[in-house]
Formats: structure tokens, C-alpha cells, sequence
């Protein structure tokens, strides 16, 4: 456990170090370690969470060849060579297969099985997130995060040195604030060993989102709770806590932690400040909390049976033995606020202009006069030239608008329909009124980046980076390089998803 001065010691080395853009000498673990609660899991695709690892973070897939490799950090205890990472996914799509374990014991997270809830994989696995779907900087230097989307999970369902039943742990997580939904559950912690639901307490796990089925905050939310499993969890009341805010920091320190009849909720800025606690004392009256249950396996963006509606980011985060003390929770804060996340960009290639007006060719062999238009509310392809009607010219023209979910990335307006929007609905592009609502403005959102064929710009789903606008059959989706669907196709794949861009017909 720290003392009162040599936690001051250490924040002064924080402070000092965080001064000249260096990162901390001590990571999160070690800090753990220091206060007798050490890490039985360390997980994080930005940087190594020990001052001395130099192992490999985690590992990514791409689409070309399905080959595999390792990212590590640049140098022990540092960030990870996301360069390594770019040169390898180079003109293809590249997916998160596994994350890795820092502690030594095993307890990587991979690719979440069919459980209570089957995932949209053909064999009932969950979705595997993009490499790229959530770049961010620490000290200056690139990294990517975990983002999740609805459908895509991880877990260990063989975790070892997890707490059991009532044993005492800790967690932390580095989220994406501004990253969320209502959907059940986006989660990071202690669940059931078989993917489905075994009763009350059976899970001690972080939540974030705005779901209000079980428990709330103050506000509208989002909110941090904790997910004791048949419950999200924001204080000693099973349905709300006042004294649990609605929160909206970009990079969120989310904390929960438990011990026997004791839990506390403790949360703040990632990237300034302190922690504040939320809720501390003792656990829920209802019945099955208290003595808990929990069973120790790992899971990640998903419920302890697989629910996995929810969306998310996870950019790093532990698992501790140990009830860790409020002393060593804020030396934590401290070391995370000194590794300085910052955003990045979204998009790469050809730069766009909001507010003008463009068209999108197609650079698949054959496919070469065919622009992306509309017929009422469907997006397709038809073939557009200089002789076309005025009508067709219109419907092969968008306004470019800042995105509507996220205004790093784009959104496409119709020049023929003002106020209608290309969004995706199950897979398929469609247009689409705005009509305000968080679902419609994130599934009209796209990030535009260097093509995959060298042709253009191919043109990602925010809400799911693993999808690009293709055509397929001359009909237009957000698809996936060789998912589940028909036009999930690996053939021709990196030709149907880039498209050049020219200045509008009308």
C-alpha cells in the first residue's frame, strides 16, 4: 500500500516526466504491484501497462492472405508500433484477433464464442474489431484502440488467478466517452465461464453506456456502472444513483471494484485531473449480491452470456487480486493522464470540402462508367455521363457535409433530396431523412481513406469500421472483406469498395 508521501513522490514524478512528453518509468501494473494488488490480467493495444514488457501487445489479421502478426511496443514499457502495424495492412483490411495478456498468466482475450446469445459470425463467434477503426496518440505517438461494434466481442473463458465468488478484485478501463449506446453490454471484466447467464452476481464487470433497463446515473447519461450480472449497477439502489453523472470526457478512466459486502464506482478525465467516486459502500440488498458469485472468466465489448448489442472503445485496461485502495487508483490516474491520449485522424487520401458538391466512380473492371446514385430511397450504381438527364446527373451528386455522428469523418447529402442522407440500414446504403436521432446520424457517418486498389478513396462505416461502401450487383452496402453475407465477398473485394471522386454533376 502507498504512504501518504510516497504517493506524493510519485505524482511528482509524474508531473515531471508528463512535462517533458516522456512516459511514465512506472506503468500501471507496477503501480498495482506497489500497492499489493497486483495485475492478474493487463490488456491494451496502445501501450505496454509494465515498464519493463517488451512482449507482444496484440495481434491482427488481414484480409489478403490471412496471415497474422504480432504488434509489440517500440521499447519497454512504451507505445506500440503502430507503424508496424500500417506497413503489414497495407492495401487490404486488417482485423483484432487477439489481445494480450501483460501480466504473464495466459489470459489473452480472443475471439468471444457462441454463448446465451449466438454471434453473427456463420459459426455463432462474434465479430472480430478492426485494426483501425479507433487511432489515437499518446506523447505525440500513433496507436490504435479496440473498436467495438454491435456484434463483435472477446473473452477467456479459461482465465487464471481471476477472483471467484467472493473474493476481492479491481478494474480499470481507458474508454472512448463519447462512444456508447443503450444496447446490452458493453463490458470489460469478471463474467461467467460459459457465456450465458447463471443468476445473480455471477459477473463483477465495468459497463458504459446509457442503458436503463436495470439501474442509472443523474441525467440522461452515458454513465459508468458496474454489471453484477441481471443488473447494471450504478449504486446501493438496484434502480438509480443521483450522485452517478452523466458523463462526456472523450478519454474516460472508468474504475469498479468489489470485496466482500463492498464495492465502489471511482471514474474521471483520461486525460486531466483526478479520479472522483462515484458510489462506495456496500453491495446491493437484492438478493444474490452479497455474498457474490463471480466465476473469473475474462470478457470484453459484450455480457457475461454474450449479449453483444452494445458499442464501444477500449483502449487499455487491468484486472487486479486485491481490493486496490483509493491511493493506488489515483497514482493510476496519475500514470494514465501522463501517457497524454489524444485523438487522431479518421481519414487519409483524398481530402474533402464541406459543402461541396461531388460524385463517386467506380474502379471495378467493367464497372468503370457507373457512379453512386439513387432510385427514391436506394442507393446503387447506374452509368452516368455528361449526356445524362439532369435528374440522373442530380441523383449522382452529394453535398459533403461534416459527419453527423463524429465530424472528424463525413456524411453525404443528396443535392436532389436536400435533408436525406446515404445511411446504412442492415448492411444495405439507403437515403435516409435525418431526423436528429444518435442511430440515424452514426449510421450516416464515413470516414473516407486511401483506397485499397491504389484507385481513389475507399470509403469506411464509422459505426462499423469494418465495412466500406461496395457495390455489389449494382446495388451499394457497407460490406466486409470476406464476412457472412453474399456481398461479404473476398472476390474483387479491394476493387468494388474504392471509388474515385470528382466534382459533382450538378
Amino acid at each position: 500500500m502507498f504512504s501518504r508521501r510516497s504517493f506524493e513522490r510519485f505524482c511528482a514524478l509524474v508531473l515531471s516526466l508528463a512535462a517533458t512528453g516522456t512516459l511514465v518509468e512506472a506503468g500501471t501494473c507496477d503501480i498495482y504491484a506497489s500497492g499489493n494488488t497486483p495485475c492478474i490480467a493487463a490488456h491494451s493495444t496502445t501501450r505496454a501497462l509494465y515498464s519493463a514488457y517488451t512482449g507482444a501487445l496484440y495481434q491482427v489479421q488481414r484480409g489478403s492472405d490471412g496471415t497474422t502478426v504480432n504488434i509489440s511496443p517500440l521499447s519497454a514499457g512504451g507505445v506500440a508500433n503502430a507503424s508496424a502495424q500500417d506497413k503489414f495492412c497495407a492495401s487490404t483490411t486488417c482485423l483484432i484477433t487477439a489481445i494480450y495478456d501483460q501480466s504473464g498468466r495466459g489470459n489473452h482475450l480472443k475471439q468471444a464464442p457462441p454463448g446465451a446469445f449466438h454471434g453473427p459470425e456463420a459459426d455463432g463467434h462474434d465479430n472480430l474489431a478492426s485494426a483501425i477503426g479507433a487511432p489515437v496518440t499518446l506523447n505525440g505517438q500513433k496507436a490504435y484502440g479496440v473498436f467495438i461494434s454491435p456484434g463483435t466481442g472477446y473473452s477467456n473463458n479459461a482465465a487464471s488467478g481471476t477472483a471467484i465468488g467472493d473474493e476481492p478484485q479491481g478494474m480499470y478501463a481507458v474508454l472512448d466517452g463519447t462512444h456508447y449506446n443503450d444496447g446490452c453490454c458493453f463490458d470489460y471484466g469478471n463474467a461467467e465461464i460459459s457465456s450465458t447467464d447463471t443468476g445473480n452476481g455471477h459477473m463483477e464487470a465495468i459497463y458504459y453506456g446509457d442503458n436503463t433497463i436495470w439501474g442509472s446515473g443523474a441525467g440522461s447519461g452515458p454513465w459508468l456502472m458496474a454489471d453484477l450480472e441481471n443488473g447494471l449497477f450504478s449504486g446501493l439502489s438496484p434502480s438509480n444513483n443521483p450522485s452517478n453523472p452523466s458523463l462526456s470526457y472523450r478519454f474516460f478512466s472508468a474504475i469498479v471494484k468489489g470485496a466482500p459486502n463492498l464495492w465502489a464506482l471511482r471514474g474521471g478525465n483520461a486525460a486531466s485531473g483526478s479520479l472522483s467516486t462515484y458510489y462506495s459502500g456496500a453491495r446491493p440488498s437484492v438478493s444474490g449480491y452479497n455474498p457474490m458469485s463471480k466465476e473469473g472468466a475474462i470478457i470484453l465489448g459484450i455480457g457475461g452470456d454474450n449479449s453483444n448489442g452494445a458499442q464501444g472503445t477500449f483502449y487499455e485496461g487491468v484486472m487486479t487480486s486485491g481490493y486496490p485502495t483509493d491511493a493506488t487508483e489515483n497514482a493510476v490516474q496519475a500514470n494514465i493522464v501522463a501517457a497524454k491520449y489524444a485523438t487522431s485522424s479518421l481519414t487519409s487520401g483524398t481530402a474533402l470540402t464541406v459543402g461541396s458538391s461531388i460524385s463517386l466512380r467506380a474502379t471495378t473492371p467493367g464497372y468503370t462508367t457507373r457512379y453512386i446514385t439513387h432510385t427514391g430511397s436506394a442507393v446503387n450504381t447506374q452509368v452516368v455521363s455528361s449526356s445524362s438527364t439532369t435528374a440522373l446527373k442530380q441523383q449522382a451528386s452529394w453535398t459533403v457535409r461534416a459527419g453527423l455522428a463524429n465530424s472528424a469523418c463525413f456524411s453525404f447529402e443528396s443535392v436532389d433530396t436536400p435533408g436525406s442522407f446515404i445511411r446504412h440500414a442492415a448492411f444495405g446504403l439507403t437515403l435516409s431523412t435525418n431526423d436528429g436521432t444518435k442511430l440515424v446520424s452514426e449510421d450516416a457517418t464515413f470516414c473516407p481513406q486511401t483506397s485499397l486498389n491504389g484507385q481513389g478513396s475507399s470509403i469506411r462505416s464509422w459505426s462499423y469500421p469494418t465495412r466500406y461502401f461496395r457495390h455489389y450487383e449494382n446495388v451499394l452496402y457497407i460490406a466486409s472483406n470476406g464476412g457472412v453475407h453474399t456481398f461479404d465477398s473476398a472476390t474483387s473485394f479491394n476493387n468494388d469498395v474504392s471509388w474515385v471522386i470528382t466534382a459533382g454533376f450538378a
